[in-house]
């Protein structure tokens, strides 16, 4: 136990993006315009106000973003003025609200409910697939999501967005999963908890964020049951997505579209180059760990952006989440109406080939 704690709390260092957030560490990086970031002041002395956070791994085209100099780029050139915040995660939707911040990425799973409940964002792009898993014990006899019927699963938060994702799945095999209907029993752990847990028999299954989850595998060799990157379902859609907030796309288009190509440049950098994009990371003290590891975890994620299948992936999640339940509309199309922007000048996504990036429509 010792052994995977220790493991545990130094992968969390890597990437942690579950909805529970992260608290940015030291090696605070700055980059602005307009002066250097201060803490707690409102977003009207530039433009645009970017909160990033230390210490995730699939912020990586966050990070890539502001240290190969994309967001320089495309800012100078829309006479843009801006500035990096950063901020926990886990409070995106209270610094939304309080105008501290105007973009960043988030696990569009987690926010969609919180969009439909009057968060004031819209999603721009989606930056990679999934980095989510489920596990149990070897001889559990849970060998699918179907046999997932009367068990016990373990998870970072009911509003995490690997409930969001297996409610999708549960609802396929007629599983109930709405509240009058209740077929299986959520239960909270802190994300590095939920090893533990599952090795002790407290849960049947537990719902996993990398690095937790591949540090969880290689200790306690867990048999996994679902990985959001290869399944079926789930492996053409974005988990993590760029948005900004319904104000600045209504108020500064020109600013929205500037940080949107930004990350989708970025993005594409990631997938051309997951060892290099891991180093620059390391070296900038965005996240800490080691270097094979970090880069293969980034490899084992599709990190080709797209604004288009993006904006599939949330028609797609609200038109299930409307049919469950989930969901106060009841109309996918109007959901993705206010939930997505496509702004005038983004190109679909970017190639990263010879040091150069090339437009795809």
């Amino acid at each position: 136990m010792k052994k995977f704690a220790k493991k545990v709390l130094s992968l969390m260092l890597v990437a942690s993006f579950s909805i529970a957030g992260l608290a940015g560490c030291s090696g605070k990086k700055e980059s602005s315009t307009a002066g250097s970031s201060s803490g707690g002041q409102s977003s009207g002395d530039v433009d645009i106000v970017i909160g990033t956070a230390n210490g995730s791994l699939c912020l990586a085209p966050l990070h890539i973003a502001i240290d190969n100099g994309y967001f320089e780029e495309e800012f100078a050139a829309a006479g843009v003025t801006w500035r990096v915040e950063e901020i926990d995660l886990g409070n995106i939707s209270d610094l939304v609200a309080s105008n501290k911040i105007d973009a960043s990425t988030q696990l569009a799973g987690a926010m969609i409910p919180q969009v439909d409940n009057g968060l004031e964002i819209t999603f721009t792009a989606g930056l990679h697939t999934g980095c989510t898993k489920y596990y149990t014990k070897e001889g559990s006899g849970i060998e699918s999501v179907a046999d997932l019927k009367g068990k016990k699963i373990g998870v970072p938060g009911i509003g995490d967005s690997s409930v969001i994702a297996l409610k999708r799945l549960l609802f396929d095999e007629g599983i109930g999963v709405t509240t009058e209907n209740l077929e299986v029993e959520w239960v909270v752990y802190g994300l590095t908890d939920l090893p533990l847990a599952l090795e002790n028999g407290a849960v049947d299954v537990v719902a996993l964020h990398d690095p937790v989850a591949y540090s969880a595998e290689q200790e306690y060799g867990f048999k996994k049951i679902l990985d959001l990157s290869t399944d079926e379902k789930f492996k053409n859609e974005y988990c993590c997505m760029a948005f900004v907030t319904t104000k600045l796309a209504k108020e500064n288009p020109k600013a929205a579209a500037a940080y949107t190509r930004a990350m989708l440049k970025a993005s594409a950098f990631v997938e051309a180059n997951p060892e290099e994009a891991a180093r620059i990371q390391i070296e900038n003290n965005q996240c800490s760990g080691d270097l094979k590891t970090n880069a293969a975890l980034l490899a084992s994620y599709n990190y080709s952006p797209s604004v288009s299948i993006a904006s599939q992936t949330i028609y797609d999640a609200a038109n299930e989440l409307i049919r469950i339940g989930e969901l106060k509309a009841d109309d996918p199309q109007v959901f993705i109406d206010k939930a997505f922007t496509k702004f005038e000048g983004v190109p679909d996504t970017y190639k990263y080939e010879n040091g150069k990036f090339t437009e795809v429509n």
